[in-house]
């Protein structure tokens, strides 16, 4: 099944039977596509955080929220599970489209982007999806316009009518739970970047921290990355050979970075706001675990830090 169809009957089926259950907003314009707002002008919630993370990964994964581990964080945990990780995380959910237009700027994610192109991993990969619509999740804390709708439809060759588009804010609980719900994601981009070979994982499984949403837009942010740099715990079962395992293995999580250590709305700051100043080689879970199927062995690299976990989260204990 194309993807963007996956999508699309997971928000017919699942979000708009109950839009006011889950505390989401129909903002579409008349005859214009669909926008759905699931954090900017209304509450929104866990619920709705868990069917935007699904969304943007196609429906590809479960997504549940789980108990916390209490060694690293008091509140609880995302997991996501997958057997399609490459289409889940490099098709769908990887946040490769900056949507802009004039004042509106929002980082563009979920299975509109394998209709759209244009990206270098999707054409390395090889994925183009052949939907008859396209279903995208905007980071952004504005409803887009009939503009922007109509610029999705056209840079994604369908009709604006069968455009959908999910918005939160990362501020926002929805928001918060659809970003944490990259780990995986930040391990199997990592990995290409590396040159490792994406069709070698079969499998995928990660959790990190919910973090406290905050008021502040960099350490919005940089609480969400936080997560995930420095609670984020991935396992991917991978058919390859230990030499290759072991040849980039370290070099996967957060902490073979040079910006390592310290929360990630500092960094920001001290960069002037400018991501692309920041070490991409940053954005990796803290920890990954390699299970290798042809041999049996288990790699595991990187480490958790739950003392940066509580100075991002603004955790006191009483």
């Amino acid at each position: 099944m194309s993807i963007n169809t996956s999508a699309k009957r997971l928000i017919d089926e699942h979000v708009l039977p109950s839009l006011g259950s889950l505390r989401i907003a129909d903002c579409s314009p008349s005859g214009a596509g669909r926008i759905l707002d699931f954090g900017c002008g209304v509450p929104g919630g866990i619920q709705a955080g868990l069917l935007l993370a699904r969304i943007c990964m196609a429906d590809l994964a479960d997504i549940r929220v789980v108990p916390a581990d209490r060694g690293l964080w008091e509140g609880p945990m995302l997991q996501v599970t997958t057997d399609d990780p490459t289409r889940a995380c490099m098709a769908a959910q990887y946040a490769g489209w900056k949507v802009s237009q004039g004042k509106f700027f929002a980082m563009g994610s979920g299975p509109m982007r394998a209709k759209r192109g244009r990206e270098e991993v999707l054409e390395h990969l090889g994925v183009h999806d052949s939907g008859d619509c396209a279903v995208g999740v905007l980071e952004c804390d504005q409803i887009p316009s009939e503009e922007i709708l109509a610029m999705v439809a056209l840079e994604c060759g369908v009709g604006v009518e069968q455009v959908t588009l999910c918005v939160a804010p990362t501020r926002s609980l929805a928001g918060v739970i659809q970003v944490v719900a990259r780990s995986i994601e930040t391990a199997m981009h990592k990995l290409h970047e590396l040159g490792f070979d994406l069709r070698q994982v079969v499998s995928a499984h990660g959790t990190a921290p919910i973090p406290p949403m905050a008021k502040d837009f960099a350490e919005g942010i940089g609480r969400t990355n936080d997560a995930i740099l420095y609670g984020g715990q991935v396992t991917l079962w991978v058919d390859a050979s230990d030499e290759q395992i072991e040849t980039i293995g370290a070099r996967v999580p957060s902490l073979a970075s040079k910006d390592f250590g310290k929360p990630f709305a500092k960094t920001f700051r001290e960069y002037e706001y400018d991501f692309y100043k920041v070490d991409p080689g940053l954005f990796a879970p803290a920890m990954i675990t390699l299970v290798n199927l042809r041999t049996g062995h288990s790699f595991r690299y990187g480490r958790l830090c739950p003392e940066i976990l509580r100075e991002s989260f603004g955790c006191s204990a009483g």
